[in-house]
């Protein structure tokens, strides 16, 4: 099985990432990196802190982030777990029984592999699994 290597970010979903960058900055936190994630239709912006990071997302048309801010408001939306190989730990987890939304990974922001664990394996902690990209 592949190995989880740290927390690579939190993310937290708002529905204005400028808005929320101004409170963020009272903390002395700024973006290393923003981007529109085309093909999950969502906006994200990176600030660094330690070893992993917070990452602010957005709708962008993503109907699921919307339903969740009309649901729940801005907040935690998940956790996301370097692992070292992607494939491997989604087989490995697939074997367990643990429900997955996604079986294959996907390119998502910063070019990372990434999937998604379904909230009901923890609890209804949404988790993404991130594979880094070899340019970082």
């Amino acid at each position: 099985m592949s190995t989880v290597k740290r927390i690579d970010h939190v993310a937290y979903l708002v529905p204005n990432i400028d808005a929320a960058l101004v409170a963020f900055a009272a903390l002395g936190l700024e973006p290393s990196s923003r981007e529109l994630v085309a093909s999950q239709k969502t906006e994200a912006c990176l600030l660094p802190i330690a070893d992993g990071n917070i990452e602010l997302i957005s709708p962008a048309g993503n109907e699921s982030l919307q339903r969740f801010l009309a649901k729940r408001g801005p907040g935690l939306h998940h956790i996301a777990l370097e692992v070292e190989s992607i494939e491997l730990f989604l087989a490995d987890l697939e074997a367990k029984g643990i429900p997955l939304i996604d079986r294959v990974a996907r390119i998502g922001a910063r070019g990372h592999k990434v999937a998604f664990v379904h909230p009901k394996a923890f609890g209804g902690l949404l988790v993404e699994l991130v594979e880094i990209a070899s340019h970082e």
